[in-house]
């Protein structure tokens, strides 16, 4: 019997994603204009992923907080708390600077660049809402279903008189299959993004110590970034507005 190509070349689809799992290739974020991404089924029925981050902690990357995530009491949550609590102006904005900052993440297949696999794509609260509202619409079912769900796509940029980007979702009218190959679509479905590798985690003790070196002034280039420049990604207005209060 001859080789099934269309299984080899899945087989190979699937052995570069996963070799792209825990790297920066595996996110992506919309550019200026229309993009079309599929949503894949999670294997525990939900594709939608909550993260907690702090940003801005002297020049450390973003990191994943102790508290919110895990549990775990560390010394900047407390210190966020006291600084709201304090009630001056000057306190709550470095709260809102240093406070855990929510996101949210699907795993994704863009149309067009299939090639690439399953990445993963980071979004706000309010596109994580628009999502939501769209999942709970009788008129579309499940839109992660593999033979039946719903393309969507994304409008993201500028628009007259806006200072910031905005996210549009536009569910398609038609449900398609995930892939015409239902050998590929399997492997995107059996695609496991590892999500502990992917975030920077941080124990309270190194929250400790980078809390001391941001008060201090001091700086911490000891972190290489690693996604740190992409879960901020996609954001709509007011995630805009409010990161430019953390960088003024």
């Amino acid at each position: 019997m001859a080789i099934d190509l269309s299984k080899m070349r899945a087989k190979l689809q699937a052995a570069e994603g996963k070799q792209k799992s825990s790297g920066k290739d595996l996110f992506w974020k919309p550019t200026d204009g229309e993009s079309v991404i599929r949503i894949v089924p999670d294997r525990d029925g939900d594709p939608f992923r909550e993260f907690w981050f702090h940003y801005g902690v002297g020049d450390a990357a973003g990191f994943l907080s102790p508290k919110k995530n895990f549990g775990e009491e560390d010394v900047l949550d407390a210190y966020v708390r006291k600084l709201f609590n304090d009630g001056s102006e000057e306190s709550r904005e470095e709260a809102k600077k240093l406070m855990a900052k929510q996101r949210f993440f699907s795993p994704v297949i863009v149309r067009g660049e299939e090639e690439k696999g399953v990445r993963l794509w980071g979004y706000s609260k309010t596109v994580y809402q628009k999502l939501l509202q769209l999942v709970l619409n009788p008129e579309y079912g499940d839109i992660t279903d593999s033979e039946e769900g719903t393309d969507l796509t994304i409008n993201y940029g500028k628009k007259a008189g806006q200072m910031f980007p905005t996210t549009e979702i536009f569910p398609s009218r038609r449900s398609s299959p995930l892939h015409t190959d239902r050998n590929i679509a399997k492997e995107f479905m059996d695609t496991d993004i590892d999500y502990g590798s992917v975030f920077s985690r941080k124990t309270p003790d190194e929250v400790k110590v980078l809390l001391e070196n941001h008060l201090s002034g001091e700086t911490d280039d000891s972190d290489d970034g690693t996604g740190s420049t992409h879960y901020a990604a996609d954001e709509d207005a007011a995630d805009q507005a409010f990161k430019s209060l953390l960088s003024a």
